[in-house]
Protein backbone atom coordinates (compact mmCIF):
# COMPACT_ATOMS: atom_id res chain seq x y z
CA UNK A 1 0.00 0.00 0.00
CA UNK A 2 1.29 3.69 -0.98
CA UNK A 3 2.86 5.18 2.23
CA UNK A 4 -0.28 7.05 2.99
CA UNK A 5 -2.04 4.38 4.52
CA UNK A 6 0.99 2.58 6.36
CA UNK A 7 3.13 5.74 7.74
CA UNK A 8 2.83 5.87 11.44
CA UNK A 9 3.71 8.96 13.81
CA UNK A 10 3.77 9.75 17.12
CA UNK A 11 4.14 12.78 19.50
CA UNK A 12 3.23 13.51 23.03
CA UNK A 13 -0.13 13.89 23.88
CA UNK A 14 -0.79 17.69 25.03
CA UNK A 15 -3.68 18.99 27.14
CA UNK A 16 -6.34 20.80 24.16
CA UNK A 17 -5.92 24.24 26.73
CA UNK A 18 -2.51 24.69 25.36
CA UNK A 19 -1.56 22.81 22.39
CA UNK A 20 1.44 23.37 20.03
CA UNK A 21 0.47 25.99 17.44
CA UNK A 22 1.69 24.35 14.65
CA UNK A 23 1.55 27.93 12.99
CA UNK A 24 4.49 29.45 10.05
CA UNK A 25 4.09 32.50 11.65
CA UNK A 26 4.28 33.70 15.55
CA UNK A 27 0.86 34.74 17.42
CA UNK A 28 -0.01 36.22 20.54
CA UNK A 29 -3.19 36.10 21.98
CA UNK A 30 -4.84 39.16 23.43
CA UNK A 31 -5.49 39.98 27.02
CA UNK A 32 -9.48 38.44 26.86
CA UNK A 33 -8.06 35.24 24.83
CA UNK A 34 -5.33 34.45 27.45
CA UNK A 35 -7.95 35.07 30.50
CA UNK A 36 -10.67 32.59 28.40
CA UNK A 37 -7.03 30.08 28.05
CA UNK A 38 -6.41 30.01 31.50
CA UNK A 39 -9.99 29.65 32.78
CA UNK A 40 -10.10 27.08 30.46
CA UNK A 41 -7.11 24.59 31.38
CA UNK A 42 -8.86 25.29 35.06
CA UNK A 43 -12.23 23.74 33.84
CA UNK A 44 -13.21 19.98 34.05
CA UNK A 45 -12.63 17.50 30.81
CA UNK A 46 -16.07 17.59 28.99
CA UNK A 47 -17.90 14.15 29.24
CA UNK A 48 -20.88 12.22 28.65
CA UNK A 49 -22.76 11.65 31.36
CA UNK A 50 -25.80 10.07 30.16
CA UNK A 51 -27.87 8.28 26.75
CA UNK A 52 -31.76 8.67 26.56
CA UNK A 53 -34.16 7.87 23.85
CA UNK A 54 -35.49 10.74 22.42
CA UNK A 55 -38.73 11.34 21.83
CA UNK A 56 -40.24 13.19 18.65
CA UNK A 57 -42.17 15.51 20.07
CA UNK A 58 -39.33 16.76 22.33
CA UNK A 59 -36.65 17.01 19.65
CA UNK A 60 -35.84 20.49 19.26
CA UNK A 61 -33.14 20.86 16.26
CA UNK A 62 -34.42 17.61 14.29
CA UNK A 63 -36.78 14.88 13.62
CA UNK A 64 -37.24 11.39 12.93
CA UNK A 65 -38.39 10.76 9.09
CA UNK A 66 -40.30 7.56 8.24
CA UNK A 67 -39.28 7.33 3.98
CA UNK A 68 -41.09 4.89 1.90
CA UNK A 69 -39.71 4.09 -2.14
CA UNK A 70 -39.88 2.09 -4.92
CA UNK A 71 -36.11 0.54 -5.82
CA UNK A 72 -34.74 0.40 -9.15
CA UNK A 73 -36.77 -3.27 -9.67
CA UNK A 74 -39.60 -1.74 -8.56
CA UNK A 75 -39.91 -3.04 -5.21
CA UNK A 76 -41.83 -1.16 -2.26
CA UNK A 77 -39.48 -0.60 0.24
CA UNK A 78 -39.19 1.68 3.85
CA UNK A 79 -35.86 3.33 5.46
CA UNK A 80 -35.60 5.47 8.91
CA UNK A 81 -34.15 8.87 8.94
CA UNK A 82 -33.57 11.89 10.67
CA UNK A 83 -33.45 15.78 9.13
CA UNK A 84 -33.00 18.88 10.57
CA UNK A 85 -35.82 21.04 11.58
CA UNK A 86 -33.58 24.36 11.00
CA UNK A 87 -33.78 24.40 6.77
CA UNK A 88 -34.44 28.04 5.94
CA UNK A 89 -35.05 29.66 2.26
CA UNK A 90 -31.62 28.71 0.78
CA UNK A 91 -32.48 24.88 1.04
CA UNK A 92 -29.50 23.77 2.57
CA UNK A 93 -28.72 23.26 6.23
CA UNK A 94 -25.14 24.18 6.51
CA UNK A 95 -21.95 25.47 5.70
CA UNK A 96 -18.12 24.19 6.40
CA UNK A 97 -15.34 27.08 5.85
CA UNK A 98 -12.43 26.13 4.14
CA UNK A 99 -10.04 28.90 5.45
CA UNK A 100 -6.53 29.67 3.33
CA UNK A 101 -4.55 32.40 5.14
CA UNK A 102 -1.92 33.02 2.58
CA UNK A 103 1.57 34.91 2.97
CA UNK A 104 2.32 38.19 1.44
CA UNK A 105 5.80 36.85 1.64
CA UNK A 106 5.20 33.91 -0.30
CA UNK A 107 5.77 31.18 2.18
CA UNK A 108 3.48 28.26 1.91
CA UNK A 109 -0.72 28.65 3.26
CA UNK A 110 -2.29 27.32 5.75
CA UNK A 111 -5.57 26.78 6.93
CA UNK A 112 -7.34 27.63 10.09
CA UNK A 113 -9.47 24.24 12.31
CA UNK A 114 -11.06 23.99 14.92
CA UNK A 115 -11.40 21.53 18.09
CA UNK A 116 -14.49 20.77 20.07
CA UNK A 117 -16.60 18.68 22.42
CA UNK A 118 -19.14 17.05 20.22
CA UNK A 119 -21.65 14.85 22.86
CA UNK A 120 -22.73 12.57 19.98
CA UNK A 121 -19.21 10.79 19.95
CA UNK A 122 -18.14 11.99 23.05
CA UNK A 123 -14.78 13.06 22.53
CA UNK A 124 -13.05 16.30 20.99
CA UNK A 125 -13.71 16.78 17.32
CA UNK A 126 -10.87 18.30 14.74
CA UNK A 127 -13.34 19.88 12.12
CA UNK A 128 -13.45 22.83 9.48
CA UNK A 129 -15.11 25.74 10.77
CA UNK A 130 -18.94 25.49 10.25
CA UNK A 131 -22.51 25.82 11.39
CA UNK A 132 -25.94 26.32 10.16
CA UNK A 133 -27.11 28.62 8.32
CA UNK A 134 -29.62 30.95 9.17
CA UNK A 135 -32.77 32.09 7.65
CA UNK A 136 -32.80 34.19 4.60
CA UNK A 137 -28.91 33.90 4.61
CA UNK A 138 -26.58 32.30 1.78
CA UNK A 139 -23.89 30.16 1.36
CA UNK A 140 -21.17 32.39 1.61
CA UNK A 141 -23.06 34.89 4.38
CA UNK A 142 -23.21 32.29 6.64
CA UNK A 143 -19.96 31.13 6.09
CA UNK A 144 -18.14 34.54 6.58
CA UNK A 145 -19.96 34.87 9.90
CA UNK A 146 -19.51 31.49 11.37
CA UNK A 147 -15.69 31.72 10.41
CA UNK A 148 -15.82 35.23 12.50
CA UNK A 149 -18.25 34.14 15.53
CA UNK A 150 -15.88 30.65 15.74
CA UNK A 151 -12.20 31.79 15.06
CA UNK A 152 -12.64 35.45 14.96
CA UNK A 153 -10.82 35.76 11.32
CA UNK A 154 -12.41 37.74 8.42
CA UNK A 155 -12.34 36.69 4.96
CA UNK A 156 -13.48 37.07 1.24
CA UNK A 157 -15.16 33.95 -0.21
CA UNK A 158 -13.52 32.83 -3.39
CA UNK A 159 -15.24 29.61 -4.03
CA UNK A 160 -18.04 27.43 -3.03
CA UNK A 161 -18.97 24.05 -3.51
CA UNK A 162 -22.13 22.09 -5.14
CA UNK A 163 -24.77 21.16 -2.22
CA UNK A 164 -22.90 17.79 -1.07
CA UNK A 165 -24.74 15.37 1.46
CA UNK A 166 -23.56 14.47 4.72
CA UNK A 167 -24.63 11.17 5.61
CA UNK A 168 -26.91 10.37 2.93
CA UNK A 169 -27.47 6.84 4.65
CA UNK A 170 -29.09 8.25 8.00
CA UNK A 171 -29.52 11.61 7.40
CA UNK A 172 -31.20 14.11 4.93
CA UNK A 173 -28.75 16.78 5.74
CA UNK A 174 -26.75 18.56 3.14
CA UNK A 175 -24.41 21.34 3.10
CA UNK A 176 -21.80 23.40 1.09
CA UNK A 177 -17.99 23.72 1.75
CA UNK A 178 -17.06 27.89 1.06
CA UNK A 179 -13.43 28.40 0.37
CA UNK A 180 -12.73 31.93 2.09
CA UNK A 181 -9.23 33.64 1.60
CA UNK A 182 -7.77 35.84 4.85
CA UNK A 183 -5.00 38.08 4.21
CA UNK A 184 -3.07 37.93 7.90
CA UNK A 185 0.60 39.96 8.01
CA UNK A 186 3.11 37.26 8.06
CA UNK A 187 5.99 39.40 9.31
CA UNK A 188 6.67 39.34 12.96
CA UNK A 189 4.05 38.44 15.42
CA UNK A 190 0.43 38.41 14.53
CA UNK A 191 -2.43 38.49 17.62
CA UNK A 192 -5.09 35.99 16.99
CA UNK A 193 -8.27 37.69 16.72
CA UNK A 194 -10.93 37.43 19.59
CA UNK A 195 -13.70 35.30 19.02
CA UNK A 196 -17.59 35.66 19.21
CA UNK A 197 -18.46 32.23 20.88
CA UNK A 198 -22.46 31.86 21.59
CA UNK A 199 -23.10 30.32 25.45
CA UNK A 200 -22.06 27.08 25.27
CA UNK A 201 -19.54 27.01 22.64
CA UNK A 202 -15.58 26.13 23.70
CA UNK A 203 -13.88 26.13 20.68
CA UNK A 204 -10.29 26.11 20.34
CA UNK A 205 -8.62 27.56 16.82
CA UNK A 206 -5.37 25.86 15.78
CA UNK A 207 -3.77 27.09 12.30
CA UNK A 208 -1.99 24.20 10.23
CA UNK A 209 0.47 24.74 6.97
CA UNK A 210 -1.81 22.83 4.37
CA UNK A 211 2.06 20.91 3.91
CA UNK A 212 1.39 19.44 7.40
CA UNK A 213 -2.50 18.77 7.55
CA UNK A 214 -2.62 15.21 6.89
CA UNK A 215 -0.01 14.36 9.35
CA UNK A 216 -1.28 16.74 11.66
CA UNK A 217 -4.81 14.52 11.82
CA UNK A 218 -2.73 11.62 12.03
CA UNK A 219 -1.35 13.04 15.24
CA UNK A 220 -4.95 13.92 16.37
CA UNK A 221 -6.60 10.83 15.75
CA UNK A 222 -3.46 8.58 17.76
CA UNK A 223 -4.13 10.98 20.29
CA UNK A 224 -7.76 10.45 20.81
CA UNK A 225 -9.54 12.96 18.85
CA UNK A 226 -11.94 12.34 16.35
CA UNK A 227 -11.35 13.90 12.79
CA UNK A 228 -14.25 14.89 10.68
CA UNK A 229 -14.89 13.02 7.68
CA UNK A 230 -14.72 16.30 5.56
CA UNK A 231 -11.33 17.69 7.10
CA UNK A 232 -9.98 13.90 6.68
CA UNK A 233 -11.09 13.51 3.09
CA UNK A 234 -9.44 16.95 1.92
CA UNK A 235 -6.30 16.29 3.96
CA UNK A 236 -5.85 12.60 2.02
CA UNK A 237 -6.53 14.00 -1.30
CA UNK A 238 -3.66 17.25 -1.17
CA UNK A 239 -1.45 13.90 0.73
CA UNK A 240 -2.30 12.28 -2.48
CA UNK A 241 -1.39 14.29 -4.80
CA UNK A 242 1.93 15.59 -3.05
CA UNK A 243 2.84 12.02 -3.15
CA UNK A 244 1.64 11.11 -6.86
CA UNK A 245 3.66 14.18 -8.08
Amino acid sequence: MPPLFTKAITRLKPSIAKRQQPTFFHTTASPSRRQHIHQRAKMPTPHLTSTTPLPPNTAKWIEFLHLTYTDSRGVPRTWEACGRKTRGASGIDAVAIFALLKSSRGKEPSTILVLQYRPPVDAICVEFPAGLIDKDESPEMAALRELREETGFEGKVIGCSPTVVSNPGMSTGNMRVVTVEVDVEREGEVEMPEQKLEEGEDIEVVIVPLGELYKRLVKYSEEGEKVDSRLWHTAMGLELTRQLK
